[in-house]
C-alpha cells in the first residue's frame, strides 16, 4: 500500500506497524530473478516487450525486474511508469493524489506490456492501470507481475508472475520495501 494512501485513506490512516517479515531482501531478489526467467520463457525472449511499473510501489520493482531481464538475456527492455490516480473507480470516496507524471517510454501498439505492482489486493488498481494504458496504444498483450498476491479480489484479475502468495486478513496490511516484505497492521 502506498504511503500516501496509508496517511489519507480511511479506515487505515495511521502508521504501519510490522508484525512479521515474510520476505527478506534476498528472498525478493530470488523472486525477481525467477519472475524474469518466467517472463523470458513465456514470451520466448524479450522482443517487443515493455515493462511498466505502477506508482508508487511498482516502479522500483519494475526497474529491478528490467535489470534481472537484462542480466539473463543481455537485452535492454524499455521501462516506464504509470500513475492511475485519475483512472480509479473510487474518485470522490478517497483523495485523488497524483504521485508523478506517467512516463511510457514507447508506443504500446503491438507490444507485450509487463505491468508491475508491489501488492495485488482487490484488483481495482490494476483495472485502473489497464484503462490508463489504453490511452497509450493497443498492446498486443498485458501481463501482470506482482511481488505479493494477498488475495481478496473484487474483480476477475489474476497475476501472471508472482513473487509470493500471501493469504491475509482484510484488516492486515502488507508493506513492500527494498529491505523486504512485512505483514502488519495500521495503527492510528
Amino acid at each position: 500500500m502506498a504511503e500516501r494512501e496509508r496517511r489519507l485513506t480511511p479506515p487505515y490512516g495511521g502508521v504501519f506497524v510490522a508484525r512479521t517479515r515474510v520476505m527478506t531482501a534476498d528472498d525478493m531478489k530470488r523472486a525477481t530473478k525467477r519472475m524474469a526467467h518466467e517472463i523470458i520463457e513465456r514470451n520466448q525472449g524479450l522482443d517487443d516487450l515493455v515493462v511498466i511499473g505502477l506508482q508508487t510501489g511498482g516502479v522500483p520493482l519494475a526497474s529491478r525486474l528490467c535489470d534481472a531481464l537484462e542480466l539473463i538475456d543481455g537485452t535492454e527492455v524499455p521501462v516506464g511508469c504509470v500513475d492511475v490516480a485519475f483512472y480509479r473507480d473510487d474518485i470522490g470516496l478517497r483523495p485523488v493524489l497524483p504521485e508523478t507524471v506517467t512516463d511510457i517510454p514507447c508506443d504500446l501498439d503491438g507490444r507485450t506490456v509487463i505491468l508491475v505492482d508491489d501488492v495485488l489486493f482487490t484488483g481495482r488498481t490494476i483495472r485502473a492501470a489497464l484503462d490508463a494504458l489504453s490511452d497509450y496504444g493497443r498492446a498486443r498483450a498485458v501481463q501482470l507481475a506482482v511481488m505479493v498476491d494477498r488475495g481478496h479480489r473484487e474483480l476477475p484479475i489474476r497475476p501472471d508472475y508472482v513473487g509470493k502468495n500471501l493469504p491475509t486478513r482484510r484488516d492486515e496490511a502488507v508493506d513492500v520495501t527494498a529491505d523486504g516484505v512485512d505483514l502488519g497492521e495500521m495503527v492510528k
